[in-house]
C-alpha cells in the first residue's frame, strides 16, 4: 500500500459555496499574527486552536500574519497544521497581503452548516467586494437558509471604535442583506485587539481580536486590563443561534512543557539567555561610565535581545494564574527572601568574613521588603495610584512619591542617579 496523504487542517477554498453537513458549532479566533509570529504570541494562538478543537470547525477572522510573505504564511500554516484538532477556515485581514490566495484560496465564500451558515466577506482593503456582496445575496435568497453569520475582518461603524469601514461601505453591506435582514443573526469581525459586543442596524456585532495579538485599549469603557486573550464559540441552543466567549489564561497551551527532556532543555536555555542578558547589561554599564555611548548602546541592544529569547523560552513553560490573581503570588517570594533567605545568607557571609556578600544580601533584603509592599498595593488594579517610582542603580532600592530622599537609605547613592519609572 502506498502512503496515505495526511488530510490538511487548513482548508483552501476552491468553491464559493461549501456545504458542511453535520457541522453544528464553530470556534472563532481573531488576529493571531499581526503583531508578529514570535513564540510569546503564538502560544496564545496555539491555545485557542486547542480550545476551538472542541467545536466542529474553526474560523480565523483575519490578520493571520504580520504581512503576506511566503515566509510568514508558511510559519502560520505549519503551526496550525501541527496544533489544530479540526478543520480550519480563514478570512483575509488587512495584514494578509501578497500570496494569500495561493495558500487559502477564495477570499469570499459561504459555509453552509447544519444549523446555520457563515458568509465570509473580504473587506481587508476597507471595501466590501462586489463578488462577496453578490454571494451574500445569493445565499440569503436560498429558502432553506434561516440563520446567517456575516463574517469580515474590519468592523463596520459602531459605538466603540472609529477604526472601521466607512458608513458608505456599511450601506453597501446593508443593501445586500436588506431583503432578508431577519436571517442575519450576527455580524462578526476581528481587527481590534480586544473584544466588544455592540448592536448596529439592529443586528448584534461581535468583535473578537484576542487570538494572539497583544490586547489593547478600545475605549474608556473597554481597557486592555479588562480583557483576556479569548475566542468565541457559535452554536445553536434551544433552537436559537447563540455564542459565548471563552477566556484563555496564559496557561492555555501546555503540550510542549509536558515533555521532560524538552522541559529540561528549555529551563537550561532560559538560564543561559538570562545570564547573557545580565552580562551584556553589565558591560553596557561599564561602557557608559567610560563615555563609550555607541558601544553601550550595542550591548544594551544585545541584552534586550537575550531577554526576549529568554521570554520566548519561558513562555512555553509558564503556568501563570489570571493577571489579576497573579500579582499577589509574588508577595510570598519576596517575603521569603527578605525574612529568611537573605537574612540567613547575610549571617553566613559575616561568619565566613565575606563582607561584600554580606552587604549584597543585606541591601537586597531591604529592597525586597519594599517590593512586597508595592505588590500588595498593586493587587488592587483599579485603585493603584503610584505615578512615579525611583530605583537606586547602585543597590536596587525602590522609592516612590514626591519626597524621595536625597540619598538612598540603603547605600547612600545620590538622588540624581536614581532611575525614574513613570
Amino acid at each position: 500500500m502506498g502512503n496515505m496523504t495526511e488530510k490538511k487542517k487548513i482548508q483552501k477554498i476552491e468553491d464559493s459555496i461549501v456545504y458542511l453537513p453535520g457541522v453544528r458549532s464553530v470556534g472563532v479566533i481573531g488576529d493571531p499574527g499581526c503583531d508578529g509570529l514570535g513564540t510569546y504570541n503564538m502560544k496564545v494562538y496555539a491555545g485557542t486552536l486547542e480550545k476551538s478543537g472542541r467545536d466542529d470547525i474553526t474560523l480565523v477572522v483575519g490578520d493571520l500574519v504580520p504581512e503576506g510573505s511566503e515566509t510568514y504564511y508558511k510559519m502560520f500554516t505549519s503551526l496550525t497544521e501541527e496544533v489544530a484538532h479540526n478543520d480550519v477556515y480563514v478570512l483575509r485581514g488587512n495584514h494578509d497581503t501578497g500570496t494569500y490566495r495561493d495558500y487559502f484560496g477564495r477570499q469570499n465564500y459561504a459555509l453552509i452548516l447544519e444549523d446555520f451558515s457563515i458568509v465570509v466577506l473580504d473587506n481587508a482593503l476597507r471595501t466590501f467586494e462586489k463578488e462577496g456582496l453578490e454571494l451574500l445575496r445569493q445565499v440569503l435568497d436560498m429558502e432553506e437558509i434561516k440563520n446567517i453569520v456575516i463574517a469580515f475582518h474590519i468592523p463596520v461603524p459602531n459605538h466603540f471604535i472609529s477604526n472601521s469601514v466607512s458608513e458608505e461601505e456599511f450601506t453597501h453591506l446593508k443593501e445586500a442583506y436588506k431583503e432578508h435582514k431577519e436571517k442575519v443573526k450576527y455580524l462578526l469581525c476581528g481587527h481590534v485587539h480586544s473584544r466588544f459586543v455592540d448592536e448596529v442596524d439592529k443586528i448584534p456585532l461581535i468583535c473578537t481580536g484576542g487570538g494572539g495579538a497583544l490586547i489593547e485599549d478600545v475605549s474608556l469603557e473597554v481597557k486592555a486590563y479588562d480583557v483576556e486573550h479569548h475566542m468565541v464559540h457559535f452554536y445553536k441552543e434551544d433552537g436559537e443561534l447563540t455564542y459565548r466567549f471563552h477566556d484563555l489564561d496564559a496557561n492555555c497551551y501546555g503540550k510542549e512543557a509536558s515533555d521532560k527532556v524538552l522541559k529540561n532543555k528549555l529551563e537550561e536555555a532560559i538560564e543561559g539567555e538570562l545570564m547573557a542578558h545580565f552580562k551584556y547589561a553589565m558591560f553596557a554599564d561599564r561602557a557608559k561610565r567610560r563615555g563609550m555611548e555607541k558601544i553601550a548602546s550595542l550591548f544594551e541592544a544585545l541584552a534586550a535581545s537575550e531577554y526576549y529569547h529568554a521570554r520566548n523560552f519561558y513562555s512555553i513553560l509558564e503556568r501563570p494564574l489570571a493577571f489579576r490573581q497573579e500579582a499577589g503570588t509574588f508577595i510570598y517570594e519576596e517575603k521569603f527572601e527578605y525574612e529568611y533567605l537573605y537574612e540567613m545568607m547575610e549571617k553566613y557571609a559575616k561568619e565566613k568574613k565575606m563582607p561584600l556578600s554580606a552587604q549584597a544580601f543585606k541591601s537586597a533584603a531591604g529592597a525586597e521588603k519594599v517590593h512586597a509592599a508595592l505588590l500588595k498595593e498593586v493587587q488592587q488594579v483599579e485603585t493603584f495610584s503610584i505615578d512615579t517610582i525611583y530605583v537606586c542603580p547602585i543597590c536596587g532600592y525602590v522609592m516612590w512619591g514626591d519626597k524621595v530622599p536625597k540619598r538612598c537609605p540603603i547605600c547612600g547613592g545620590a538622588s540624581q542617579q536614581y532611575e525614574m519609572y513613570e
